[in-house]
Order: structure tokens, then C-alpha cells, then sequence
């Protein structure tokens, strides 16, 4: 058994992807918790573990957890740590055009999503870390249905669409496949699975 410290359900479906078949998946949600982990780390590593060691103290399962976001070089890597909490009460389409607007001057639009993705074991206290990282830029319009948060204004570097045109592809490219994707593989060789 193994929490995914989320209530976010497109994130718990993208995450599952990546988790052997054998493990049995539970969600914030399905746990009923309402408490909300701390993040006020400095990078997306100290959230992530934050969040798992909170989580799976609470709940004593098995956590893993992540922390993400989108970090555009000409606004000195805005929004960063903050990505799912500026404008908090806002939608991310709304949040997509405040940005697009912040870039209407700037000739540079090279940008990077970042995932670090932690592991907790409130019993034997195991804590892992693994970060991913994709690199891109952002495009001059919102573009594409898919995917979730600032994908559809993310163009990853060999590529002419955004990750919210690209449907299935983006899953082997994402910054969350690649950051989940070492976490499982340490995890195997510590035989977490057995």
C-alpha cells in the first residue's frame, strides 16, 4: 500500500502511471484527510519531503509525494515553489494569461518544469528524493486541452506543441515521469516492492 499525498486527481492519475501494478494506490482523499502539509521549503526537494514525512506520519503508510512547477528564466525563474499557490484563488487559465502577459516584452522565453518526487516510511524512517526536469519555452498563446496546471503554455525543447496539445507523448517527456520514474527505480533496488 502506498499514499500519494495529493488531492489533486489528474495528479494521482499521472503518478499512478508510473507505480508497479502489484502496489495498491491510495489518495489523500480516500483517506479522508483534510490537514494540510506545510510548504514553505525554499526548493521543490524540501516541500516534497515535507510533505511525505507529514503525510505519512499522520497516516503511518508508505508516502510518496511531490512538489512542481514552472520556472521562466526572464522573470528570474517565476513562479517556482510558488507555482500552485500564486494566484491561489484564480484558475490556471487565468494564471497562464497573467504570465503571458508578464512576457509580452521579453525576447527570452526559455523556461523549465521541475518535479521532485519523495518517498517516506513512517516505520523503518526511509526517506528518498529524486528530481526531474524538463526544459522548453513558453509559447505566445494558450494552447491545447490536455494535461493540467501551465501545460498548455509549455513548448519542451524538439517539439512545436505545448504539453496541453500533446495527449499521451507528454507522459514519457514530463518533468513528474522523469522524477518518479528514478524514485521507482531506487525503490526496486531496495526491494520496497517484495
Amino acid at each position: 500500500m502506498l499514499l500519494i499525498a495529493t488531492r489533486n486527481k489528474h495528479k494521482v492519475e499521472e503518478i499512478k502511471r508510473f507505480v508497479p501494478l502489484e502496489v495498491k494506490i491510495l489518495s489523500l482523499d480516500d483517506l479522508d484527510v483534510k490537514l494540510e502539509a506545510p510548504e514553505d521549503g525554499n526548493n521543490f526537494v524540501e516541500n516534497a519531503i515535507k510533505k511525505a514525512i507529514f503525510y505519512g506520519n499522520m497516516t503511518k503508510q508508505r508516502t510518496i509525494a511531490d512538489d512542481s512547477g514552472l520556472l521562466i528564466d526572464s522573470l528570474d525563474g517565476f513562479p517556482g515553489v510558488h507555482s500552485a499557490r500564486f494566484m491561489k484563488d484564480s484558475s490556471y487559465e487565468q494564471r497562464m494569461i497573467f504570465i503571458l502577459e508578464m512576457l509580452k516584452s521579453k525576447q527570452d522565453r526559455t523556461a523549465r518544469f521541475v518535479c521532485a518526487a519523495a518517498y517516506y516510511d513512517p516505520v523503518e524512517k526511509v526517506v528518498l528524493c529524486c528530481e526531474g526536469a524538463v526544459d522548453g519555452k513558453i509559447s505566445h498563446g494558450i494552447r491545447g486541452t490536455g494535461g493540467f496546471g501551465y501545460d498548455p503554455i509549455f513548448i519542451p525543447n524538439g517539439y512545436e506543441t505545448t504539453f496541453g496539445e500533446m495527449g499521451e507523448e507528454k507522459h514519457k517527456l514530463s518533468h513528474r515521469y522523469k522524477a518518479f520514474n528514478a524514485l521507482f527505480e531506487k525503490l526496486s533496488a531496495i526491494i520496497f516492492f517484495k
